[in-house]
Formats: structure tokens, C-alpha cells, sequence
């Protein structure tokens, strides 16, 4: 037997849903790159439509070989979606609906009844390991900031999001699966995920620099370079794969980040700064000014405007005052012992090759 053929049967099969999403693209890679997976990437699309970088890279090369294959599979559509994981060892379950838009019942489809039809796929179609893209968010109320919380932190009784509030609903159930048909499952909370293809540095951009500090300006967060979320979750992967790691790691969540909390308006200047932006005088809002405003709209939109189809401009929320008035940071001692995890780019290298990415992009 030809010895390529032979190394290329020998790769295990995995599966990545919502594949062709922002940190979903990277973690493909990462594993089309390790060399010991075959992937499978499904999404909404009827087919991938790759970017010309993409098409010429490693992708188009993988998905022209075989290494990578395409299906056109909705989370919401269980038939599809069992027919799409035949044969697959593992899934890592990325697929959700964009978190700035808050809307319940798209959420719940998506995030709830979607990671239902993926538990039942797993069932069917013998998957031994599920691996869950969750968020740093599930346990965070808007009202009270989180400081280097740990996996003990209960989710609260109220969510500021629909995305957060159905994203806590769907762990809940990974977490029940696990054991359950012999699947193995675990839960990856990032914090705030930033990298090439990434929304922050495009939104910063765009004000031209100028930096409006809504609070006191002294919240930190907890942002991840993008690949760190990678790497966590092929840490997950590794360790669950042993029996001993699946013992110990299944049926657990775990925070996800840079290792790295820093003031938040601090990290925005510092992505600014990389475009060539001097640090200028802060314009600062009181949150207590504009929150009765976005509470307003929040009714507003969700009563009035959405029924001629407008949609509330992300920034103009109130949960979004909340994310960007409070401490939201997380420790990572559980991920290190029991994963393995360490982050393997910093947030200065991190801010240095998304900035790169932008330039290029506008050259």
C-alpha cells in the first residue's frame, strides 16, 4: 500500500460544527496542521466558500485531497446533521448564532435545541468524545464583576443576554451527556476571544482612534488570543482520549484565556497604538447616563422597530454597557493541572499578529 494512503487511513475523524466561524476556522487549521485528523467542517452554507488565501493555502489543499471535507449541516436539523457525522471519533461543537444579536428564540434554536440534536447525533452515530465551545460568559449576572473566578462559580439566576443565558443551558446539557452511550464530554469557557477575522480591532478602527471610556475606566478583562482557544481545545481532546484524563475531565467546564487580565480600555489602546494612534484625552460616560437610555431602546427595538425589520445596533445595549463596565476575569488553574493548558502566544504577540492581519488586509 502506498505509505500516503496508508498515514491518510490512519488520521482519526473529527468533526467541527459552525466550521467556518471565526475561532471554528483557526481550530481547523490547528488540526489539519497537527497532521492527525481528518476534518469535517459543516456550517449553514451550501458549500464552502473559501477566500483566495484560503483556497490556495492549506484548506483548499486539504479539501481538494481529502484530508478536509465539506457538508452543508443547520445544528437544527437532526437529520442533517446525523447523516453528516457518520463515522466521525470527535465532535467539537462550535456552531452559534452571532452574540450580538439578542435574540431569545434564535439563541435557544441554535444554542439549546441545536446542542440537543448534536448530543443525539453523538448517540447515533457513536461519537466517543464531544468537546463544547461555551463561554467565560455563563456565569456572569451583569450586575456583580467577576475577579479571577473559578469553575465553582454557579451560573446565576439572571443572564444581560440571550446568548449567555442559552449558552449556560447548553453546557448544562453537555455536562448531563457525559457517560451516557459511552460519549465522553466536555465544556471550553473562553473569555474574550480576539485574532485575525476577529470584530474588536475592525469596531476600534473605525472611531478613528478616539476612545470613549464608559464607567471609571478601571474594569479589567480576560481576552484570549484565538489560537490559545484552540490549543485548550485539543488539550481537552488529548485528555479526554485517555482513560485516566476522560475519568477526571469529563463532564467538566473549563475557563479558557490569556493568563494575562489587564485593564480593558488599556488593551484597546494598545491595539490602537499598533495602528499608529497616539494615546488621546479620554472622554469618559458615566454607565448611570446611559443606561436608562439603552434600557429604552432595548424596549423599544424589541417592540416597536423589530416589527419593520431594524435591528439595535450592537453597541447600544444595555448588556453591552454591563460587559464593558465590569471586571469579568477567570482563573485557569484547572485547565493547566487538568488539561495540560498553557498558552502558547501572549497577549502583546497576540495583538502584534492581529494588527498585522488588519494591515495587511487594508494594503
Amino acid at each position: 500500500m502506498d505509505l500516503s494512503v496508508e498515514r491518510r487511513e490512519a488520521r482519526r475523524f473529527c468533526a467541527v460544527t459552525g466550521g467556518r466561524g471565526f475561532m471554528a476556522r483557526h481550530l481547523v487549521m490547528a488540526l489539519l496542521r497537527s497532521g492527525d485528523w481528518r476534518v469535517l467542517i459543516t456550517d449553514l452554507g451550501p458549500e464552502a466558500t473559501l477566500s483566495p488565501a484560503e483556497n490556495g493555502g492549506l484548506l483548499g489543499a486539504a479539501l481538494r485531497d481529502g484530508r478536509a471535507v465539506y457538508a452543508s449541516a443547520d445544528v437544527c436539523q437532526l437529520p442533517q446533521l446525523t447523516k453528516a457525522l457518520e463515522g466521525v471519533d470527535t465532535v467539537f461543537h462550535t456552531a452559534a448564532p452571532d452574540h450580538t444579536n439578542n435574540n431569545f428564540k434564535l439563541h435557544y434554536k441554535v444554542n439549546v435545541d441545536g446542542t440537543k440534536n448534536v448530543i443525539e447525533a453523538c448517540r447515533k452515530c457513536k461519537v466517543k468524545t464531544l468537546i463544547y465551545t461555551s463561554s467565560g460568559g455563563v456565569v456572569f449576572d451583569g450586575v456583580h464583576g467577576l475577579f479571577g473566578v473559578d469553575e465553582s462559580t454557579p451560573y446565576p439566576d439572571k443572564f444581560p443576554d440571550a446568548y449567555t443565558q442559552t449558552k449556560a443551558e447548553a453546557e448544562k446539557l453537555v455536562i448531563r451527556a457525559n457517560g451516557k452511550n459511552d460519549l465522553v464530554t466536555c465544556c471550553i469557557r473562553p473569555g474574550s476571544i480576539f485574532g485575525p477575522g476577529d470584530m474588536i480591532v475592525p469596531i476600534l478602527v473605525s472611531c478613528g482612534g478616539m476612545m470613549f471610556v464608559i464607567g471609571d475606566g478601571n474594569n479589567c478583562d480576560d481576552f484570549v488570543y484565538v489560537e490559545n482557544v484552540v490549543h485548550g481545545h485539543i488539550c481537552a481532546e488529548k485528555t479526554l482520549s485517555t482513560k485516566d484524563g476522560a475519568n477526571r475531565s469529563g463532564g467538566k467546564a473549563y475557563f479558557i484565556t490569556n493568563m494575562e487580565p489587564t485593564n480593558m480600555w488599556d488593551f484597546f489602546y494598545m491595539v490602537l497604538e499598533e495602528f499608529g494612534y497616539k494615546r488621546r484625552f479620554r472622554l469618559r460616560i458615566h454607565a448611570n447616563l446611559l443606561m436608562p437610555i439603552t434600557y429604552l431602546l432595548d424596549w423599544s427595538y424589541a417592540n416597536i422597530f423589530s416589527l419593520y425589520g431594524m435591528h439595535q445596533p450592537s453597541m447600544l445595549t444595555s448588556a453591552r454597557i454591563k460587559y464593558v463596565t465590569l471586571n469579568r476575569t477567570y482563573n485557569c488553574k484547572n485547565a493547566t493541572e487538568q488539561l495540560g493548558y498553557k498558552p502558547i502566544v501572549s497577549l502583546k504577540e497576540g495583538v502584534k499578529m492581529t494588527t498585522e492581519f488588519y494591515k495587511h488586509l487594508r494594503a
